[in-house]
């Protein structure tokens, strides 16, 4: 069965409050699409409010690489959902040049830090004492293999702050998992998202080849993705809905990565 043909649970997050920081595009999209049709009641958050969201979806808009924007996301969870049960952090990205260190400025630094560590940090900080009251809940950090497999063309500071989110996350994770609260890191290769789709056309063009050529190029340039091809978000979705389920109870301050085998190393 492909991975777009699961079949969820209609049940199978009945009554779970949920929130996805990153909710609207790519991997944070299919998510969000993947516990709601579990029967979640889900927040999903982005700077802007995205033109196809279907009624009823609950949605805030704020820039949660600020203080300002996670303290907002914070309140509207609160008030709108009446507590959590689920975080799923997938907010990320880098936009850095290529060029390696010499291009990364005190700027884009700062810039990686506040897009893949800052958002998770408060995020947590304001909504973990709901979850600690009702002694349960689950908290999954979207992390990604460029922790330990860094690209020195281009994401020095995003791998570098993915690090630094693996490294919070499993630290939390040994303070909150004795009052009932898994926390857990999910950690994609590549992922063929709509943004990595555009990406590929772009080096296509650049370079003179086809689509299927430039997607190969980038894999290469990976050390080479064993099964062939990017991870699709549906995947990392389906992983993602099983840690957060109580099929998973037992799970908590470990990562998973979900990548194609492209890590070489044990």
């Amino acid at each position: 069965m492909a991975a777009n043909e699961f079949k969820a649970d209609p049940h199978e997050f009945a009554g779970k409050r949920v929130l996805v920081t990153g909710g609207t595009k790519g991997i944070g999209q299919a998510v969000a699409a993947r516990l709601r049709n579990g029967g979640a009641k889900l927040l999903s958050t982005s700077r802007g409010r995205p033109s196809d969201l279907a009624d009823g979806d609950l949605f805030v808009a704020a820039d949660i690489t600020t203080a300002e924007g996670c303290w907002v996301v914070a309140d509207a969870v609160l008030k709108r959902l009446g507590g959590i049960d689920i975080i799923v952090h997938v907010v990320g990205g880098s936009s850095a040049p290529a060029g390696g260190f010499a291009v990364l400025t005190d700027s884009e630094w700062h810039r990686a830090l506040d897009l893949n560590l800052f958002p998770a940090v408060p995020l947590d900080r304001a909504l973990l004492p709901s979850m600690i009251e009702q002694g349960s809940g689950v908290i999954i950090h979207v992390t990604s293999i460029q922790s330990v497999l860094p690209l020195p063309e281009a994401t020095i500071a995003y791998a570098a702050a993915k690090a630094a989110l693996a490294n919070y996350s499993k630290g939390l994770s040994k303070e909150v998992s004795p009052k009932g609260i898994r926390v857990i890191r999910v950690s994609p290769g590549w992922v063929e998202t709509d943004a990595s789709v555009g990406l590929v056309k772009e080096l296509a063009a650049s370079k003179g080849t086809d689509y299927d050529g430039a997607r190969q190029a980038l894999m290469d340039s990976l050390g080479g993705i064993p099964i062939g091809r990017p991870a699709q978000p549906s995947e990392v979705a389906e992983l993602v809905a099983f840690l957060a389920s109580p099929r998973a109870a037992s799970i908590t301050g470990t990562e998973y990565v979900i990548d194609g085998g492209t890590i070489p190393t044990i």
